[in-house]
């Protein structure tokens, strides 16, 4: 753990022993620990990279104030996976079938579902539908034309994926990583607003208009804490709607196919109260994973490196927190601009993945050295299995 003093004074705490921290990150992580709210430290993990208003791989402690655009647009984007009960060996020399029939059932990018499934309209009604009606009179402006229920069970663009994955044993998994959808960042955009007004009502003027925060017992904070826990819980359901949808799928390919009780899902952009050194404070974690003592996550590398399943340490300096991924060492612009067709090719190599033009911005090579990442955080969690992808779909 590398210890640093803010320009501000505030006091920073970063897991990023042998992994780089671009120069505008670190600008970035000085602007959020000079925040006169932060709590003790602020917390960085070793996939650390720029981010809207705070950094990605960043926890922020904070008490009576909350930054919506550290929590993100993504409310509530996070991870799954669970384990399941085919060998390697049974799999087909040729996953294409399985991942054209992955792309047709969970729609990808921005699309949505044409007809909401049983599975989707299930959870929809279940507790989410009445708690979004609530905090739609309170905020108007978050009225949409399609019902959220639409998209719940559907993956999402950028750095979104479903992965099949064999682990150390040969064993299959489902992985998976997605948010909250378009209603995510409807609630984000929305609030991340209202903060900046409220900044401009009272002249308070900060270093990044990005930080812009909501104080804690007001209306608005509590508007805010409300919506975003309902995003947070609705990003879940989507998660879990696909995992119940891929495990469907793959019973086509494979009738006795079973998931076994070993299975993970935990967000990584999102913010939630807890109690660290003896206090009662705001946690954000801006692409963190909670990992407190015994606590299951997921480490996905890229898409042609390993993932881990881990096992929190309960490391109190980092507020019980770990890295989400490998985190990004470009832009999707300069990986765009620096690698060929041909080197995504070469990168995904033994991946049953899509190979074109339009994710080249998502080449492994855009990602940092995941075994690096896992090294500089060795004290926050244990490895318990090490994943290895043969079958990707990204958003």
């Amino acid at each position: 753990m590398i210890t640093e003093r803010g320009r501000q004074g505030g006091q920073i705490r970063m897991w990023t022993e042998g992994v780089p921290v671009e120069p505008h990150a670190r600008e970035q992580i000085h602007n959020i620990a000079g925040l006169p709210f932060i709590y003790r430290h602020v917390a960085v993990m070793p996939d650390v990279h720029l981010g809207k208003g705070a950094t990605v791989g960043t926890v922020l402690p904070t008490q009576g104030a909350i930054v919506p655009a550290a929590v993100g647009v993504d409310i509530g984007c996070g991870m799954a996976a669970v384990r399941t009960n085919i060998e390697a060996g049974r799999l087909p020399d040729e996953l294409k079938a399985i991942r054209l029939r992955m792309e047709e059932l969970i729609p990808v990018g921005a699309a949505s579902h044409r007809t909401v499934p049983r599975h989707a309209e299930r959870r929809w009604y279940g507790k989410l539908k009445t708690r979004f009606e609530r905090i739609q009179e309170k905020h108007p402006a978050l009225q949409v034309k399609s019902s959220p229920a639409e998209q719940i069970g559907t993956l999402g663009a950028g750095n979104h994926f479903e992965e099949l994955c064999l682990d150390e044993e040969g064993m299959l998994w489902i992985m998976l990583h997605s948010g909250s959808r378009n209603i995510g960042n409807r609630i984000g955009t929305h609030f991340i607003a209202l903060a900046k007004r409220e900044m401009e009502k009272q002249s308070i003027h900060l270093p990044d208009r990005d930080l812009a925060f909501l104080t804690e017992h007001t209306a608005l904070f509590n508007d805010y804490v409300e919506a975003v826990g309902w995003a947070q819980d609705y990003a879940r359901a989507n998660r879990d709607a696909m995992l119940e949808a891929i495990a469907r799928l793959l019973q086509e390919f494979f009738p006795d196919l079973e998931l076994t009780a070993e299975a993970v899902n935990c967000h990584h952009n999102y913010v939630e109260k807890e109690t660290h050194f003896g206090a009662s404070i705001w946690v954000t974690r801006k692409g963190a994973v909670r990992a407190r003592e015994g606590d299951l996550g997921i480490i996905p590398g890229s898409m042609g490196a390993r993932s881990f399943i881990v096992r929190g340490k309960g490391n109190p300096e980092s507020f019980c927190s770990c890295s989400h991924g490998a985190g990004r060492v470009m832009s999707r612009t300069e990986a765009k601009r620096s690698f060929t067709l041909e080197d995504h090719r070469l990168a995904t190599d033994g991946v049953e993945c899509r190979k074109d033009e339009g994710v080249i911005d998502e080449t492994p090579r855009a990602y940092k050295d995941i075994d690096a990442v896992m090294a500089a955080q060795a004290d926050l969690i244990e490895v318990v299995h090490t994943l290895k992808q043969v079958l990707c779909v990204k958003g």
